[in-house]
């Protein structure tokens, strides 16, 4: 009798298919497009941070500022403060009058550091909370009495990293 051989089957297996992660992935276009809307220049089309270099020396217009100011709860005082230049001059600026390249980088990095904080914090209120309690890695002092420098900003970038990986200090 002959035995029937029985033809070989290769065995089955899932095929190799690549997929994307289900991760959300934040584009360099996201990171600053947030900093614009918070200015009200989402319109504006910058697309990179030469973009913003170019704005900056351009000067961006005043009711930018006025529409940062507006949603992150400053005041004229505050701005002037933090801009270093008197409250009634900031006042004297048409809405379309460009700010010299000192003021447009300090409302930028402000804008910036908002839009971070509100990621960090979930929302922009409790970031808000957070920029006006003392807190103690920063001397006891709330964190808006370091806005009027670019290294208290970068401080609060750091700070705001350290929060946001868990380390309190």
């Amino acid at each position: 009798m002959e035995k029937k051989h029985k033809k070989y089957k290769p065995a089955k297996f899932p095929e190799n298919i690549v997929e994307e992660p289900a991760v959300a992935y934040n584009t360099a276009f996201d990171r600053l497009h947030s900093p614009l809307t918070l200015m009200g220049l989402a319109h504006e089309g910058m697309q990179s941070s030469t973009d913003f270099i170019t704005h900056i020396r351009a000067g961006i217009p005043k009711k930018a500022l006025d529409h940062l100011a507006h949603i992150i709860g400053f005041s004229d005082s505050e701005l002037a403060g933090i801009l270093h230049t008197s409250d009634r001059t900031l006042r004297r600026y048409t809405p379309a009058q460009k700010l010299n390249a000192e003021q447009s980088e300090r409302v930028i990095e402000l804008a910036r550091l908002y839009t971070r904080g509100a990621e960090v914090f979930d929302n922009l209120e409790q970031f808000k909370t957070w920029m006006a309690t003392p807190v103690d890695a920063l001397g006891a002092k709330p964190p808006k009495e370091f806005l009027d420098t670019s290294i208290g900003i970068g401080l609060l970038m750091d700070e705001l990293g350290r929060i946001e990986h868990g380390i309190f200090a």
